[in-house]
């Protein structure tokens, strides 16, 4: 039987991340503590200061709400935490989803608010799919679940917003923006607080974990999630993302952090010219356009113009469906 290789007990755990063998309980240890050094080493929250986390009942966030929750109270963070969940109205996903969320609300005592698109909106993501079709409807869930959350905040007074996203979520946010171009968001999206230029901060907390030992941290602890994939993600330009980061993970396990350290040190030249944000000229809030996304795929959507806004990611989805990326 494999031993631990810190304290030579009976080892059942193998960490993602440098491969060590250990034991059940100090993978549990392990992870609390890479969380809290993660807080502290950036200053993550100021004491005092109410967190809202984004909570959809799968396994990130609540594995989220659970250690954010215990080291709060163990190293006395004085954080007021608040579950804030988005229901984007796709009928037998989300509403089961905020079941396992309501759950959460009652075993942790945690206050609970949640925002529907329709209330927010107009559109269900179901009834926009129904418009639009499935093509391209990840991004109109992506762009206006971020607007909700900032939303849903600062209507609750939450100072800052923390989300579930872990390692692989990162590589993968790297590698997408990479094959975009983007090179605006490439330089942020490695960032552990964003928004700063906005209403509302954002953290990931759990940006260094990967996501084998989240979903080994939420079964050993025997956490209440909610494990099945929307109907709408499997044709996302990410999901093609997802697919090849697994891949190079399975080839090379240190491919992830590999990604996230390259998204980090990227830099751009100084005479290369990135767009400068303003606000947007219907809603305020920020934007590099005189529209902002949400403003301008809200406005496709009433103008049965639904290419506004989405028409750059059609070519590569297109190549992948097509075959043309065939390693994909």
């Amino acid at each position: 039987m494999a031993r631990c290789w810190k304290c030579d007990a009976s080892a059942s755990v193998k960490r993602s991340k440098d491969g060590l063998i250990i034991d059940l309980f100090k993978m549990i240890v392990f992870l609390l503590q890479e969380v809290h050094d993660v807080i502290k080493t950036y200053g993550l929250f100021d004491k005092g200061k109410k967190v809202a986390i984004g909570a959809s009942g799968g396994k990130d966030s609540t594995v989220l709400i659970h250690v954010l929750n215990k080291l709060n109270q163990k190293h006395d963070y004085g954080l007021d935490i608040i579950l804030l969940s988005i229901d984007e109205g796709i009928t037998g996903y989300r509403d089961d989803s905020l079941k396992a969320v309501e759950r959460n609300k009652n075993d942790y005592g945690l206050p609970l608010v949640v925002m529907t698109y329709k209330q927010l909106y107009g559109w269900t993501m179901d009834e926009i799919v129904s418009a639009i079709g499935a093509k391209n409807n990840c991004t109109f869930c992506g762009v206006f679940r971020r607007r909700a959350l900032d939303r849903g905040a600062v209507e609750c007074g939450a100072n800052i917003v923390a989300t579930g996203h872990n390692a692989d979520d990162m590589a993968e946010t790297v590698l997408l923006n990479i094959l975009r171009g983007d090179l605006a968001r490439l330089q942020r999206c490695t960032d552990i607080v964003t928004g700063l230029e906005g209403c509302l901060p954002r953290t990931k907390p759990l940006k260094y974990i990967f996501e084998k030992d989240i979903v080994m941290y939420a079964h050993f602890n025997r956490l209440d999630y909610f494990s099945t994939e929307c109907r709408y993600a499997p044709d996302s330009f990410r999901s093609y993302v997802r697919k090849y980061v697994k891949k190079l993970e399975r080839l090379q396990p240190k491919a992830i952090l590999d990604l996230i350290k390259s998204g980090e040190a990227i830099s751009a030249r100084s005479d290369v010219f990135l767009p400068t944000l303003t606000t947007c000229e219907r809603c305020n809030y920020m934007s590099s356009q005189k529209l902002c996304k949400a403003c301008l795929l809200l406005q496709g959507l009433f103008t049965n113009n639904h290419g506004l806004g989405v028409k750059e990611v059609n070519s590569f989805v297109e190549m992948c469906h097509s075959g043309f990326i065939t390693s994909w």
